[in-house]
């Protein structure tokens, strides 16, 4: 049986592990170095495990972020550990215990069960902790050995802003005693408010609305932290569960970090949410920050990536000041817990906290027992054989859930109404993956390792506002997968080699046809080289001709959105930035469906070509489902000498 160390108890037992830091070998009498650690985003990952992928990984893990911890806790007299949110959900084990074991009052949630095996000091809500509803939050809550912060979700308003009844406590001060240079103790008052970003009321509306609101971060930072300050608190950490954004303040932002760091009487800044790391050359020359010094408006500030991939560090020389204390200078870092080589192979930079492992075994253990199971079921076999031919089923899953995500989150926006469609690519089809690099799901149990099948990425989803000419355009973007044919030619090859199987995105929603006599309007990378190309003909929304300036949703993911393959009508156009990933949502909806039945639609095809014929390739195990492609005409070819099946195809 794991014995859960207490906070004491922990440090007393790696003291000596490792030499003392600069800071607290050079601390005098009356000055004390303090360490404080942050882990932000877990999202569930205790284990070094990849669920979707059913197989361990060095890459993600509290357990190895543990081992961080304890040669930290080793290396400094003083420290604390705090957590930036998003440790509720995010991968399987989290969806095991929401969806299938539940919470009863008294239950542990295994990530909390974790977090006070390394003996957490506190931690703030994240977005994602509102995911499966404020019951389940508060019951996983319950069982936390360490206060949970948060200032601007609100319960019942007051008025002001200071008189708000929040959902969890705004702030807590936490007392703790420092050993100075000397070896003498002295009482020290360490402040923690946390934020959250107010888009939780779109992300989690049905949860949400009605019980909850959510007030401005920085109108809340300004209200609740001179009342700490008037409580007592020697220095105040902001635990941000909000990206690194813009300078420059604006109402309701989701990533306000650098405007809350610049608020009087905030000492330091944890930062999370946008699973990157601070500092790193991802924000340089950035206003506000300086990542040589690891400041965010002057002040020490860390973000430590996502998933246990690193852990955060702020290294404080604080000096007693009267009967209260001051920061004489500072360090920030991220430290990782892997490492990716040059031939992309990953080193693991530290060992498993057993104590961690052990006391979560039972929860991971039923976790893989549920990835294993089937989640929901499929009337129509899930393939990407002819996923860059032909409409696909594979394609038509994503894009289906997709929509029912994006219809939900347009809901009560500005943009509730605009016909939404859909942008999904097939991501395995071969190519450089070989002739078995293909999804293969059979019709009957869909398990949520099938799902990882299905979406290969840790995209998250996105929405973008466009009209029907950009909407062609995207579509001529997506057809350079395919060369150009002369008509009457007799087995042309069709697909263009150097085009990304990821780049040929189909949208649902929408009827076309390719006409494959026409060369491409881009080149491989998006630069327009025949303007005045039309590949896409019969383009139609609803059985009319789409009207070029009309507007549309399309819902896509973040590496499109963001501009990603040069898309047009993509990277400015961006209306709703989702806070789950792409697989995640294929998997709440096959779980609120049951039985999904993503039989392609067949909403684009080839233009007729009189007397034309194409090859293309394919994995052998695609030929049970040639003849299930309606109006196609297929003909085994033989195979390539690379192992792939030929396929002719009459146009």
């Amino acid at each position: 049986m794991a014995v859960t160390l207490n906070r004491r108890g922990f440090l007393a037992s790696t003291a000596g592990f490792l030499a003392l830091h600069p800071f607290s070998a050079r601390a005098n009498a009356n000055q004390a170095h303090l360490r404080i650690m942050e882990t932000t985003d877990l999202h569930v990952h205790v284990h070094p495990y990849d669920y979707y992928g059913d197989r361990p990984t060095d890459t993600v893990g509290l357990s190895r972020v543990a081992t961080l911890v304890r040669n930290i806790r080793a290396e400094a007299t003083n420290s604390i550990l705090l957590d930036n949110g998003d440790f509720l959900q995010g991968n399987p084990m989290g969806d095991y215990i929401a969806y299938e074991r539940g919470m009863k009052d008294g239950d542990m949630h295994p990530i909390i069960t974790a977090m006070n095996t390394l003996g957490f000091d506190g931690s703030t809500l994240g977005n994602h902790e509102f995911n499966y509803g404020l019951d389940f939050l508060m019951k996983a809550l319950a069982g936390a050995d360490f206060p949970v912060v948060s200032a601007n979700v609100v319960k019942e308003t007051g008025a002001t802003l200071r008189e708000d009844t929040t959902l969890v406590p705004p702030y807590v001060i936490l007392d703790r005693e420092l050993t100075d240079g000397a070896g003498n103790t002295h009482p020290i008052r360490i402040g923690l408010i946390g934020f959250v970003p107010p888009q939780i009321m779109t992300w989690d509306r049905r949860h949400l609305e009605g019980n909850v609101i959510a007030r401005d971060i920085l109108d809340a930072a300004r209200a609740y932290v001179p009342q700490i300050r008037e409580d007592g608190a020697d220095i105040v950490i902001a635990l941000s569960h909000s990206g690194i954004g813009a300078a420059e303040a604006e109402d309701m932002m989701e990533n306000a970090s650098i405007p809350l760091a610049g608020i009087d009487g905030i000492d330091m800044i944890l930062t999370g949410h946008s699973h990157l790391v601070f500092p790193s050359s991802t924000y340089d020359n950035l206003p506000g920050l300086d990542t040589a010094k690891g400041t965010i408006m002057g002040k020490p500030g860390v973000m430590a990536g996502f998933w246990g991939s690193h852990m955060g560090l702020i290294d404080l020389m604080l000096e007693r000041d009267g009967d209260g204390w001051r920061v004489l200078s500072h360090q920030s870092e991220a430290r990782p817990i892997s490492r990716r080589n040059e031939d992309r192979s990953i080193t693991a930079l530290v060992e498993d906290y057993q104590p961690v492992l052990d006391a979560t075994m039972a929860d991971h253990e039923e976790t893989l027992a549920y990835v294993r199971r089937a989640v929901g079921k499929t009337a129509a076999p899930l393939h990407s054989y002819f996923a860059l031919v032909a409409d696909d089923p594979s394609v038509q899953i994503v894009s289906n859930a997709q929509t029912w995500y994006i219809e939900q989150m347009m809901q009560g926006t500005p943009h509730e109404g605009l016909p939404i469609l859909s942008a999904a690519a097939p991501f395995k089809a071969g190519g450089r993956g070989g002739p078995e690099y293909y999804t293969d799901v059979p019709v009957g149990d869909v398990a949520i390792k099938n799902v990882a099948d299905l979406y290969l990425y840790p995209n998250t989803v996105r929405a973008v506002r466009v009209t029907g000419a950009q909407v062609k355009d995207w579509l001529e973007r997506s057809a350079g997968m395919f060369n150009q044919v002369e008509p009457g030619s007799t087995d042309a090859p069709l697909l263009n080699p150097n085009f990304p199987s990821y780049n040929f995105d189909v949208i649902d929603g929408v009827s076309y046809q390719i006409d494959l006599s026409q060369p491409s309007k881009f080149d491989r990378d998006g630069a327009v080289i025949n303007p005045d190309a039309n590949r896409i003909v019969n383009l139609t929304y609803d059985g009319a001709p789409i009207d070029p300036a009309a507007e549309f949703i399309i819902a896509t993911n973040n590496y499109r959105a963001g501009g990603g393959g040069s898309f047009p009508g993509t990277g400015d156009t961006i209306v709703f930035e989702g806070p789950d990933t792409n697989r995640d949502v294929i998997v709440r909806y096959i779980v609120e469906q049951g039985t999904v039945d993503p039989k392609a639609d067949f909403n684009w095809r080839f233009a007729p070509m009189a007397n034309t014929s194409v090859i293309f390739e394919t994995g052998p195990a695609g030929a049970k489902y040639a003849g299930t492609l309606e109006g196609m005409t297929l003909e085994e070819a033989g195979t390539n000498a690379d192992g792939f099946a030929l396929f002719r195809m009459t146009l």
